[in-house]
Formats: C-alpha cells, structure tokens, sequence
C-alpha cells in the first residue's frame, strides 16, 4: 500500500507538471525532488529484502518516514515568491 501511495503522489506531480508547464513556479520549487524519487525505490528494497529479514524491511519503511517527517517547504516558498497567485 506504501508503494503505491508513492507511485500516486509521483503521478500526480507529473500530472501537475504537465497542467501548468515545465517553466512554472511549481516546476521550479519541484526541482529534482529526491523524496518523491527516492520513496518508490526504498519501498521496493523493503519488499525484497522482507523475504530474507523482516527487520532489515522494517528499516527501509522506518527510512521513509522518517524521510517525509521533515516538513517540505518548497512548495510554500515558490507560492509566497510568486506573490501568492
């Protein structure tokens, strides 16, 4: 269920990519997004390692997290940068 809440939240911002283009402001608070990227990726490491140690998955699902509990500000910065439209 984690994999594909990830797998939803990359669509969705692809989806919005598309909607308001690649030069907007939400474009560019994106960036590279890492967390968005690397979340799918730690999800399957934990699924497969889950069939050798249930506690080595148990950590890769902790990691995320534990990744997602710093806040993210991008979004909030872009929208207060371009004036609040």
């Amino acid at each position: 269920m984690l994999l594909l809440a990830a797998v939803a939240y990359f669509l969705l911002q692809r989806a919005i990519l598309v909607q308001h283009g690649s030069d907007s402001p939400f474009a560019e608070a994106m960036g590279r997004d890492l967390k968005g990227k690397l979340s799918p990726v730690l999800y399957l490491i934990a699924i497969a390692t889950a069939y050798l140690s249930t506690w080595v998955s148990c950590v890769f699902f902790a990691s995320v997290a534990i990744l997602w509990f710093v806040p993210d500000k991008r979004i909030e910065r872009a929208i207060k940068g371009n004036g609040g439209q």
